[in-house]
């Protein structure tokens, strides 16, 4: 199977492509600070090259990426994009109303920030309220386990950003966007207020990163993309298969 990219078929070819009622594969990230070594994009690089790949497996079709997120916590630093949860909330509702009116046969939205899953997670649960037409939502679907067997640095209280996670990632998928002379390990001091009040994680960190970027290599990136790519096809599957 190959994967097709929605914003570079005509009307015609979408046509003929929907009679397959095929799965829309939607990527939505973020553009914000990912320390000096990594570019701005990070979290849409990932999220469009895991569609793409999923895609392939799938027969699917690849939407325009949504480049935008929840990213309050960089807001400060020059250079974030942030959208409020209410806004994303009502872009998903609409793009998913397109999507299913447009003929497809699912989507699948395919997410490469955290701070996302949340806003997905009730717009997921509200479609279903009103509609059978199956939305799925994707975060580096068993992470915790994929990161496990490939990572060997520690998370920062669970979160992943600019770290050996991601920047393995980058280095499989966007190796030329990556400068491993500026990555660097840092863990910050645990910070009350920002887990329990609303401290900006852009005032705790130096470097941008939240773990240790030094230790990412591309073989640990292709390692986990090609589990994830697995793990992703195995749920939409599961999903969107009808008796």
């Amino acid at each position: 199977m190959t994967s097709h990219h929605l914003a570079r078929m005509t009307r015609d070819e979408i046509a003929e492509h929907l009679r397959r009622r095929p799965v829309a594969i939607l990527p939505i990230g973020a553009t914000e600070q990912h320390g000096h070594h990594l570019p701005m994009g990070t979290d849409n690089y990932l999220a469009e090259e895991l569609a793409r790949r999923i895609a392939e497996r799938v027969d699917g079709v690849v939407l325009p990426t949504i480049p935008f997120g929840y990213s309050w916590v960089w807001r400060d630093i020059p250079g974030t994009i942030t959208v409020g949860h209410r806004t994303l909330e009502l872009y998903l509702r609409d793009v998913i109303e397109s999507v299913e009116r447009g003929g497809f046969g699912a989507l699948a939205i395919v997410d490469g920030h955290e701070s996302n899953v949340t806003t997905m997670k009730y717009v997921v649960r509200d479609h279903a309220a009103t509609s059978d037409f199956p939305v799925i939502r994707l975060f580096y679907p068993d992470l915790a386990d994929i990161r496990g067997a490939s990572c060997k640095s520690p998370t920062w209280f669970g979160m992943i950003h600019a770290c050996e996670f991601e920047t393995s990632l980058m280095l499989e998928t966007e190796p030329e966007l990556v400068d491993m002379r500026q990555a660097v390990r840092e863990y910050p001091e645990f910070s009350d207020s920002y887990t329990y009040a609303a401290e900006q994680l852009g005032n705790l960190s130096v470097s941008g990163v939240y773990g240790d970027a030094t230790l990412a290599t591309a073989e640990k990136g292709q390692a986990m993309f090609a589990r994830f790519v697995d793990e992703s096809v195995r749920v939409i599957e599961q999903l969107t298969t009808t008796e």
